[in-house]
């Protein structure tokens, strides 16, 4: 008789991703849109990656909580993720900020943006909630952390991964035992303890959690009544169980999904303009460490029905052409040059005008002669003909926002200012 197969995990599952954060490091970037809602790759939005990782893990049950300036969030995930049937026991919720507790409170910390929604999860009856930050670059196979979650016997499992000691000041910091074990929890410490035979690094939470749901409701109530507390996971939660109960540690190495068997694990918190820039721009290399074109994992998103890119002019100096560049659907590159650069759906550029290294988001327009390096272009921004970025590093840092690594991010409000 055939040894009977055990169900998936993530089928009792649901995620609940936490999709509020202003994201203000992005600068203006994030002035008309929360972090999560950001384009990223080419075609994405960050919050595309936790989704499709849920919908790849076999995860069919998912929540998002938003709050920050969720509207163009909202409507993207009306668009791009509508598909969830409940008629196959699939859910797809979006939960703003609504007041259901108080008509006082919005969402305190990301602990009471759970609380706040507990009768919704109870409806669905989950035995477990993967609960996800909706801000990073990366690929994971959620299934894998629960199966240590429920192996280990843990009432928490944090999601984890090894970064250099002198960048853990953003992150909670833990230290774990040789069975994985959390002895100690500590939320963005000014001197981030190192790991032990490993000083110069630190093991930072990826701000993943994995609970049975009815212990974490339990957690959410004891702490909505704790006077003090930030209502926050990193803050509150997850300290106070490594402290009263067993937290265990889950490796990203462990369940990240490689470019190759050869390359190394790809996460990223693209919270800076620099670091945004950067991780847009690591999609261009020959081989990138984080696969875009990978079916068996693929990142989900908005298909916008639109026309292929299309390439015109061939003649000596006015030869529409890209290389090591990621070109989107309905962009027009005429008789002009990108070099490791994306230019998002829509982007139209004109004649003589060139872009390198550039992240142009959708539906810019660069005039005819215009030549712009190390630059960020947010969405809709018509760039004026023969305009210069990229090559007079006090004349940019006068028009547009300079990063510490001389990355240039224009909007349309400083292309006003240039015209005034």
């Amino acid at each position: 008789m055939a040894e009977k197969r055990q169900a998936p995990l993530a089928r009792d599952a649901m995620a609940y991703v936490l999709a509020g954060g202003r994201g203000s490091r992005l600068m203006e970037l994030t002035d008309r849109r929360a972090k999560p809602a950001v384009y990223f790759g080419g075609m994405s939005r960050i919050i595309d990656f936790a989704l499709s990782n849920a919908i790849n893990s076999g995860i069919r049950r998912i929540g998002v909580a938003t709050q920050y300036k969720a509207h163009s969030l909202i409507r993207h995930m009306n668009r791009a993720w509508n598909f969830m049937r409940p008629e196959r026991n699939e859910s797809f919720d979006i939960l703003p900020a609504s007041q259901r507790i108080s008509e006082m409170m919005w969402y305190e910390g990301t602990a009471d943006a759970v609380y706040q929604n507990i009768d919704i999860i109870q409806s669905y009856a989950p035995k477990y909630m993967v609960i996800l930050a909706g801000d990073h670059i990366y690929k994971m196979d959620y299934e894998l952390m629960l199966q240590q979650h429920v192996n280990s016997g843990a009432d928490v499992t944090v999601g984890c991964l090894v970064v250099p000691r002198a960048e853990a000041t953003g992150f909670g910091v833990m230290a774990a035992d040789k069975k994985g074990t959390i002895t100690a929890f500590v939320e963005k410490p000014s001197d981030p303890p190192g790991i032990p035979g490993d000083p110069d690094h630190a093991l930072a939470s990826m701000g993943i959690y994995v609970f049975e749901t009815a212990f974490l409701f339990e957690q959410l109530r004891r702490d909505a009544e704790t006077p003090g507390s930030r209502r926050d996971f990193g803050g509150d939660i997850i300290p106070y169980i490594v402290k009263h109960g067993k937290a265990v540690a889950h490796r990203f190495t462990d369940s990240c999904i490689r470019a190759a068997d050869q390359i190394e694990e790809y996460w990223r918190d693209v919270g800076t303009l620099d670091a945004y820039f950067d991780a847009n721009l690591d999609l261009t290399d020959t081989v990138p460490k984080l696969n875009m074109y990978d079916r068996d994992w693929p990142i989900w998103t908005d298909q916008i029905i639109a026309a292929p890119a299309k390439f015109v002019h061939d003649e000596d100096g006015r030869r529409g052409h890209a290389i090591s560049s990621l070109i989107s659907q309905d962009c027009i590159v005429s008789g002009a040059v990108a070099k490791r650069s994306l230019l998002f759906t829509g982007v139209k550029m004109g004649s003589f005008s060139s872009v390198d290294e550039a992240v142009v988001l959708p539906h810019c327009n660069i005039g005819r002669g215009a030549r712009l390096s190390r630059v960020i272009i947010d969405s809709g921004v018509r760039i004026p003909e023969e305009l210069v970025v990229g090559e007079d590093p006090v004349l940019d840092a006068q028009r547009f926002r300079r990063s510490d690594n001389g990355v240039c991010l224009i909007t349309r409000a400083m292309i006003e200012q240039l015209k005034g």
